[in-house]
């Protein structure tokens, strides 16, 4: 199955971008007559056939589609402070979306030792993971955000954050039982400050371990979202 990210169809015919274009005809060989499948990224997937092998403007004809392809029963939002060296922090957006992630949130902390962050190139890793992992639907990419603003905005579900520090806090799994909406902090390789955890818990953030060992700030997240997912499967 070939899935192409195609945001603007509309109708029964389309036309593919250069891009998706070139990889269609030179680089995977397809022809006319043959079948390839788009996605809006809203959940939509259309099942199509080549009938025009442009390697410049591939036009294709929608045969059918299914808005509720591959549709989850629950929404995650991770926050997840940018790591210093950026490719780990890059493996860890395509994981999270491999694996179903709905928004996603770079958080500027006050230990953050990365404070630039290229949105446009982290978007294409997104979309990218998206279509290898044959998903319709495109996690909502946000851009770099101060963490205490973040922690103001509302939020329609259950908000956790994780740290390291001292104090009471409840393992991830067990907080998230029947909870179908969660929002999961995480934060940079120095932490969160105490100042950031208090506002988090008076904004109503309950505290969160992911399990005995301490994790890199890319593994935590890649984590967050399995046992989100995990929990939900067991329902």
């Amino acid at each position: 199955m070939h899935l192409f990210y195609t945001p603007g169809i509309n109708g029964d015919i389309y036309t593919l971008n250069e891009e998706e274009s070139r990889h269609c005809a030179r680089v995977l060989r397809l022809a006319e007559g043959d079948a390839v499948h788009l996605t809006d990224g809203r959940g939509t997937l259309y099942t199509t056939r080549i009938t025009n092998a442009d390697a410049k403007a591939c036009t294709v004809a929608v045969t059918a589609k299914d808005t509720h392809y591959g549709q989850r029963d629950y929404y995650l939002h991770l926050a997840v402070a940018p790591t210093k060296n950026m490719e780990r922090y890059e493996w860890m957006l395509e994981k999270i979306t491999e694996i179903g992630v709905d928004a996603i949130t770079p958080l500027l902390c006050a230990h953050s030792e990365r404070r630039v962050l290229k949105h446009e190139r982290a978007e294409k890793i997104v979309v990218s993971a998206m279509k290898q992992s044959l998903k319709t639907r495109l996690p909502q990419l946000h851009e770099l955000t101060d963490i205490m603003n973040f922690i103001r905005q509302p939020f329609d579900g259950q908000k956790f954050i994780g740290h390291c520090a001292e104090g009471e806090r409840i393992v991830l799994p067990k907080a998230l039982q029947g909870c179908s909406k969660a929002l999961i902090m995480i934060g940079p390789e120095g932490d969160f400050s105490s100042a950031e955890i208090t506002a988090a818990l008076q904004h109503g953030f309950t505290p969160i371990s992911l399990g005995d060992t301490r994790l890199r700030v890319e593994t935590a997240g890649i984590v967050a979202c399995v046992q989100m997912q995990a929990v939900q499967l067991m329902r």
